[in-house]
């Protein structure tokens, strides 16, 4: 008993070895599912820093940075594919800016990038160099070996791709080729979810523009309608030029009213003719256009005029009956193209924009007649009661020029004087009378109409404007070859008293009786001077001899210089 006792236990050595391969192979897997566990753990969390945000530019950047960090790749970058198969975006991670700015420009999607775009299944190598498809590096790139390409799918479009380079193992393996495409799917909807966010942001802010534009429009003052449009335009939809044209009067033509942006100074005021334009298209077929760089087009557009035109959106601003203008949203070559929904929520916006736009015409239409009504009043009352108050003064004073006899010649001379002064003021009044009324009371192309034209054109030559008065039926009486005659003699002499006679006023005169038509043109300067060196006081005396008249040009009463110009009317 002391000998058993005193013995040790003893196993055979084959069971011995069975059991401890068992107990490692438990061992192994124990550790096989605590490595599992702790990478579905690292899944789960890199998909809830995928999920966690709605922003599309760091959810992007989240999935790089995830993608990484669970496969253990060094390097890693999400292409965004653009629609002509190419690389729209290119976010990546582990190298830094001084790097990058030595690489250059973005990968073009060639050879293994390339390859996932044109054929969306997951790519795993050990060694980059032993695949046909791989094209090398650019100067400055660092090395890279190991690869694992997953595609992005949103709904049932790929979306991007993403890339992984130099595994921390060496090599990655199928188990991070499972995590990584499980953390695609999950990104796939993380960015369906932030592209959804984006967009109703986006439309949130094209309708705050719409009510803030329609608010304005209604406002008593403020920005003009036209600019603020663009300008609201060119913020949210992040374009390079924006620019807002209105159709000419013959409706053939585009003329660019406003526009905001890339080189818009040189813009604006430019017309383009609508055949020749994506704008005309626009009218013609009354729908916005979304154009990508290298589409295949018959037109240009406008923008081209002023900056490498790329994607581009061209918005007809309509009312039910008539295209009034047209708003273009325009980047430059190279960036990302405007989508199906830009069109439909800058459509939108270009609608209520219209609506605006016919309020705020049918609401200043209102208020010209308003206005028009309140001039009418002023220069009824003006006929009504101040010239005739003038008129009988003037009469008044004729009598009293009459009953001094010759005694007094002196002094009736100069109350004849004053009463040609009141037919003058009487005159003068009827012209402010007929700009009251403004173009209602203008004949379009008639002799009035075209005097004022003059005088307004030689206005900043004078240095002042010059008073105009009108007497007799001026619209209705004289021929159209007359009118020519007298438009000419009155620029004539207006821009001899511009160039020669220093003077502070001038007057334009212009009468007409059944028989005969009278210009008179006087100013307040240094005289006469050498008239015999100034040619247009000849041309002035053969206009009027080539019509059977008379040209008189003499001292004024007490200084200056009296023009006067004088033809018959002939009757046909």
């Amino acid at each position: 008993m002391e000998g058993e006792a005193g013995s040790s236990l003893r196993f055979p050595d084959v069971p011995k070895l069975e059991l401890d391969d068992l107990i490692d192979q438990l061992v192994d897997r124990a550790r096989g599912v605590q490595r599992a566990q702790g990478r579905l753990r690292a899944l789960l969390r890199a998909i809830e820093t995928v999920t966690g945000d709605l922003s599309l530019e760091v959810v992007l950047r989240n999935v790089v940075e995830s993608a990484c960090e669970l496969s253990g790749a060094r390097y890693g970058a999400l292409g965004v594919i653009a629609h002509d198969g190419g690389l729209d975006q290119f976010i990546h991670v582990g190298m830094d800016d001084g790097a990058v700015a030595e690489i250059g420009g973005l990968p073009q999607g060639k050879g293994l990038l390339g390859a996932l775009i044109s054929d969306p299944r997951p790519i795993r190598l050990k060694h980059m160099v032993d695949d046909e498809r791989s094209t090398g590096f650019p100067p400055h790139h660092p090395p890279m070996d190991s690869f694992l390409g997953v595609p992005i799918h949103v709904r049932d479009e790929v979306f991007g791709n993403l890339y992984l380079t130099d595994s921390e193992k060496g090599e990655f393996t199928a188990e991070d080729e499972e995590l990584v495409i499980a953390l695609a799917l999950a990104a796939g909807t993380a960015i369906s979810n932030a592209r959804l966010y984006q967009e109703s942001r986006l439309q949130q802010r094209w309708l705050t523009a719409s009510v803030e534009i329609g608010s304005q429009l209604l406002a008593a003052a403020g920005e003009d309608p036209l600019r603020m449009i663009a300008r609201r335009a060119i913020d949210i939809a992040d374009a390079d030029v924006v620019s807002v044209g209105l159709l000419t009067p013959d409706g053939e033509s585009l003329l660019i009213e406003v526009a905001y942006g890339v080189n818009a100074q040189d813009l604006v005021g430019q017309r383009f003719r609508l055949t020749e334009t994506l704008a005309g298209r626009a009218v013609e077929e009354r729908r916005g256009l979304v154009l990508r760089a290298g589409d295949d087009v018959d037109r240009h557009s406008h923008a081209s005029s002023v900056l490498d035109a790329g994607p581009l959106m061209v918005l007809p601003l309509q009312s039910e009956d008539t295209v009034r203008g047209v708003l273009s949203l325009v980047r430059e070559r190279g960036r990302p193209p405007f989508s199906a929904s830009d069109l439909a929520m800058a459509a939108g916006f270009a609608s209520h924009a219209s609506v605006a736009l016919e309020l705020a015409d049918s609401r200043a239409a209102e208020q010209k007649v308003v206005l028009l009504e309140d001039r009418e009043r002023i220069a009824r009352d003006l006929h009504d009661h101040v010239i005739q108050e003038l008129f009988a003064i003037g009469l008044s004073l004729e009598s009293a020029a009459a009953l001094l006899g010759s005694d007094a010649a002196a002094a009736a001379q100069r109350i004849q004087q004053r009463v040609e002064d009141i037919d003058r003021t009487i005159r003068r009044i009827r012209t402010s009378i007929f700009a009251l009324r403004g173009p209602l009371d203008l004949v379009a192309g008639g002799l009035r109409q075209r005097i004022l034209e003059v005088a307004t054109d030689l206005t900043p030559a004078l240095g002042y404007p010059p008073h105009v008065s009108f007497s007799g039926l001026l619209d209705i009486g004289v021929s159209a070859d007359l009118v020519d005659d007298v438009v000419a003699t009155v620029r004539e002499a207006v821009t001899n008293i511009a160039k020669h006679a220093h003077a502070s006023s001038a007057t334009i005169d212009v009468s007409a009786t059944a028989t005969q038509l009278t210009v008179t043109v006087t100013d307040d300067g240094v005289g006469l001077g050498d008239v015999t060196r100034c040619s247009g006081t000849g041309n002035l005396r053969a206009r009027a001899e080539q019509r059977q008249g008379s040209f008189e040009i003499g001292p004024g009463a007490t200084r200056g210089t009296i023009v006067k110009w004088k033809v018959p009317i002939s009757h046909d």
